[in-house]
């Protein structure tokens, strides 16, 4: 091996002649350029010396979802379930039945957060996604 840089490794083979191996978060990233409105595969290609063929592989790869990077080992936080609350009824000559509601409070040791009613699970997720960092 020659030598390593930027995530991709250079393999020198018997001939003499070099190949290199770029990991899948540099593919990713050439790629996500060729994507942005105006640009060009071509000129892509070349800046990041990559043969433009190659670069049109890894946009099929891209889109069949397989250039995704293994994400972040989950982590598991302590929980703590309070009492349930009371329903409270409402006060209405239409509905005779009685609203209940949840709360969600989730302490991050930084942060906390309190999460009351109905909820929508991927804001939930995003938000401690966000909290995590």
């Amino acid at each position: 091996m020659v030598g390593a840089q930027k995530g991709r490794r250079i393999v020198t083979l018997k001939d003499g002649r070099t190949r290199q191996f770029r990991s899948v978060l540099e593919r990713r990233q050439i790629v996500e350029e060729t994507l942005k409105p105006g640009a060009s595969i071509a000129l892509v290609a070349r800046a990041h010396d990559v043969n433009a063929n190659q670069v049109f592989k890894w946009r099929r790869q891209y889109k069949q979802g397989q250039l995704e990077i293994d994400a972040a080992p989950t982590t598991l936080l302590p929980v703590k379930i309070s009492p349930l609350i009371a329903a409270t009824p409402i006060a209405s000559p239409r509905k005779s039945r009685t609203k209940r509601t949840g709360i969600i409070d989730i302490d991050l040791g930084h942060a906390r957060v309190r999460i009351e009613g109905t909820v929508d699970p991927d804001c939930v997720k995003a938000a401690l996604e966000g909290l995590m960092r």
